[in-house]
């Protein structure tokens, strides 16, 4: 068929659904083992009975799969639990300078799922991070301090400062609000602008092995100029009002909170699609006064 006027409410509609068609993906990690009783559902297939802690995901039943008997070979030790999560390694270094695993899936996801989004992943953490020396079987830290890797030997680090999460999300504009990030945009453009202007002007001054690296640099100018131009067309997109946060508060719970907001905001604003959370880490010496366990 010729195009008709009235195809257009359904090719809109279209449009609209398919762009709302994202993959995300979280890994949501719990430190130290569970009672698993509680978690586990009973039964195989569609047919499983939901566990008292997924019975509040009663409503979502039909779009879930509760995976389960997947482990890597050294989870015997506190690191392996950790290092092994999203990266199904199976086996560590043998001290705390040796370092490797494997490339982590959500790094992996990162890669595709970066091309589409301004950030291509977030690491986020309840715990400051310390990826040197020996924190369990005279493993490196590392192991008990990150759930992600962007390559066998590189580990990445967990952010726990919801202030350096809401920076890295909408720069340090104070809020969410749509004025401040637009101001935020002009700002970053008119930065990008005078850089690009000299970078011209300097390429004609150098020789063929500096204006290798000067182009590796402009590569990374780009990636900004890519960042920018996919926040300016979400620019209409309404967010829930937010405050930068100050820090990290002191009680766990708000803590938390925070975490969490931050996280759905990212989802919400798809600023990334793939998000690494650590609720604790391993070998863990926080206690949870709030619910009884003060020590």
């Amino acid at each position: 068929l010729p195009f008709l006027d009235a195809m257009t409410p359904a090719l809109a509609l279209q449009a609209q659904t398919s762009k709302k068609q994202a993959h995300r993906f979280l890994a949501f990690y719990v430190p130290n083992g569970m009672a698993m009783e509680y978690w586990s559902p009973a039964g195989e297939g569609g047919a499983f009975e939901l566990s008292p802690i997924l019975e509040p995901l009663a409503p979502f039943r039909s779009q879930m799969l509760v995976l389960s008997g997947i482990h890597a070979n050294w989870v015997a030790i506190h690191a392996g639990a950790s290092g092994a999560f999203v990266t199904g390694t199976p086996k560590g270094g043998r001290n705390e300078i040796e370092i490797f695993a494997d490339t982590s899936m959500d790094q992996l996801l990162a890669r595709r799922f970066g091309r589409e989004t301004e950030i291509g992943s977030l690491e986020l953490a309840m715990d400051p991070p310390a990826n040197a020396g020996a924190c369990t079987g005279n493993l490196s830290c590392v192991y008990t301090h990150t759930l992600s890797w962007r390559s066998p030997t590189q580990p990445l680090p967990m952010e726990w400062n919801p202030r350096a999460v809401f920076e890295k999300l909408f720069g340090d504009t104070g809020s969410t609000e749509r004025a401040a990030r637009e101001a935020r945009m002009r700002q970053h453009k008119s930065i990008l602008d005078s850089v690009n202007e000299k970078l011209a002007s300097l390429r004609t001054e150098l020789g063929p092995q500096d204006r290798v690296k000067v182009e590796q640099y402009t590569e990374a100018i780009r990636d900004v100029e890519r960042r920018i131009q996919m926040a300016e067309e979400q620019d209409g997109l309404e967010l829930p009002e937010m405050a930068q946060p100050q820090g990290a508060p002191p009680v766990f719970e708000d803590h938390l909170a925070l975490m969490l907001d931050l996280q759905l905001l990212a989802f919400q604003t798809d600023l990334t699609r793939v998000i690494s959370f650590m609720l604790g880490k391993e070998q863990s010496a926080r206690p949870y006064p709030q619910i009884g366990v003060p020590e």
